[in-house]
């Protein structure tokens, strides 16, 4: 049995093509961070984004020190405009998911939007627990009236919600529709 020239030819392209993808893959593999088990997602409409936490003490509660570290860093970052953000228009949809691990032991998220009823802030998940997504909510119903909303998500067990894990935020830009 012999073997044509096309056949080896595409053969080789196979080959060529295999290591190609395999190289490429382990060369964007060499630079990325590791992998974290605490990650929170904001989803916008059609759009989505994945982050590692803001702050995070090596899965053991954040002392008050770090706490109010986490405060001001987020203070700065919100005025530096470095949080992760994402465009937002009043018809859009809004939510949050969590890692498993995160959903595991318990989270919650808000926004310091929203209505005025509920001091000024919108509670996209209320001590959630081995939930990973807070379901989806008008965006017009969780957004404040400057422009740019916060949103705050934390890992806490609901038994002693003192103990905060990690903290995630991100910001919104509402946008003319």
């Amino acid at each position: 049995m012999s073997l044509s020239t096309r056949a080896v030819a595409g053969l080789g392209a196979v080959v060529v093509i295999a290591a190609g993808t395999v190289g490429g893959s382990i060369a964007f593999a060499s630079n990325q961070h590791e992998i974290s088990d605490h990650r929170a997602t904001l989803v916008v409409g059609n759009s989505s984004q994945v982050v590692d936490p803001f702050c995070f003490n090596g899965g053991q509660p954040l002392t008050e020190q770090q706490q109010e570290e986490c405060q001001d860093k987020a203070g700065k970052a919100l005025e530096d405009g470095t949080l992760p953000s994402s465009d937002v228009v009043l018809s859009d949809r809004i939510a949050i998911g969590v890692s498993p691990e995160v959903a595991d032991r318990g989270w919650w998220a808000n926004t310091n939007g929203g209505q005025q009823g509920q001091g000024g802030r919108f509670i996209l998940a209320s001590a959630a627990r081995d939930v990973t997504f807070s379901g989806s909510v008008p965006a017009a119903k969780a957004l404040n009236s400057s422009g740019k909303t916060l949103i705050t998500v934390v890992e806490t067990d609901p038994k002693a919600p003192d103990s905060i894990y990690a903290v995630w935020y991100f910001q919104l830009n509402t946008q003319d529709s």
